[in-house]
């Protein structure tokens, strides 16, 4: 968790804390390793320079924004993004509202009206690929131009690799998408996690002796169904736990749901917001010979989540 204040700015809020600060620039969706990479090398120039380092980033997702009617599998909604980004140890974030004023700003007057006059940075430190602007026009080779231009360090960070694999979001949906959350996690450097609202089930897992914590995730999740090891935080403590992400084809195969069921826990969770962190993959869901062989599974779906997460030692998210 971050141990420092973290500021967070706005669109037109004051930016004083802000101003001339070294600005890692991005969509950072998962701050996974590539964009941790980024985010360092940002915060190396910032302490060189003596300045604050934040990170400029939007909202909505600027592809859900260009094509709101394709489904997005973000790795982490804002408040999540944000969150991480506190605790690599910056000093803030600039969350600019990707809309269509912000869409239609040339790649020159994204960098004199926002970079330049907007928030009077220090430096820009930006992935090897990132473009801006209209049609995407801004490269980094024009942004380093710019940077000459107007008085402002460019820097470009190379394609960060893990064991010859690039590091980007695509591949992590893909692997999560895959049920393989163990290189999900490797390539995010932490275990991906949601967070959600505890709904009003059913009570069914409750009659087979399973109480369960029913999160109902974004509609665009394209997370694998099936059962994970997960670990659960509750008020500040972590418990390990089973959970069931899909439609529960033994019973109404209805809309998909993550299930929780908390190992040595008793308490009331309704309403109440957990992260849940996933640790391993166990097994599809499938249809069983009643409930009496629903049961013996879920024992040992249970026995291999203890296992795996005892495995695990203490991961978690640094959140």
């Amino acid at each position: 968790m971050t141990t420092k204040s973290f500021l967070v700015v706005r669109d037109g809020e004051p930016a004083d804390g802000l101003c001339g600060a070294v600005v890692a620039i991005g969509n950072f969706d998962g701050v996974h390793r590539g964009h941790r990479a980024v985010i360092g090398a940002a915060m190396k120039r910032a302490k060189a320079l003596g300045q604050p380092a934040a990170v400029m980033t939007f909202e909505p997702h600027p592809r859900a924004f260009f094509k709101p009617d394709e489904p997005l599998f973000r790795l982490t909604d804002e408040a999540a993004k944000l969150r991480l980004l506190a605790s690599t140890g910056l000093d803030g974030a600039i969350v600019l509202t990707f809309d269509a004023a912000l869409a239609k700003l040339t790649a020159e007057e994204f960098v004199s009206r926002i970079l330049v006059e907007r928030f009077a940075v220090s430096s820009a430190v930006i992935g090897f690929n990132f473009h801006f602007g209209t049609n995407r026009a801004g490269s980094p080779d024009f942004l380093m131009a710019q940077g000459k231009k107007y008085g402002f360090a460019v820097e470009v960070v190379p394609r960060f690799e893990d064991d010859g694999r690039p590091v980007s979001s695509g591949p992590i949906r893909d692997a999560l998408a895959a049920g393989n959350v163990h290189s999900a996690d490797e390539l995010l450097g932490y275990p991906w996690f949601i967070t959600g609202a505890v709904i009003h089930g059913d009570k069914r897992g409750r009659e087979l002796g399973f109480p369960t914590a029913n999160i109902r995730l974004d509609s665009a999740c394209a997370l694998r169904h099936g059962i994970y090891a997960v670990r659960v935080s509750v008020g500040g403590r972590h418990y390990d736990a089973v959970a069931n992400f899909g439609r529960r084809p033994m019973f109404d195969n209805g809309a998909v749901l993550l299930e929780i069921f908390l190992f040595d826990f008793s308490g009331d969770l309704y309403g109440r917001n957990l992260d849940v962190a996933f640790i391993e993959w166990i097994r599809e869901e499938r249809m069983f010979d009643g409930s009496a062989a629903l049961i013996t599974q879920m024992k040992e779906d249970s026995r291999l989540a203890r296992e795996a997460l005892r495995k695990s030692g203490n991961a978690f998210p640094p959140i």
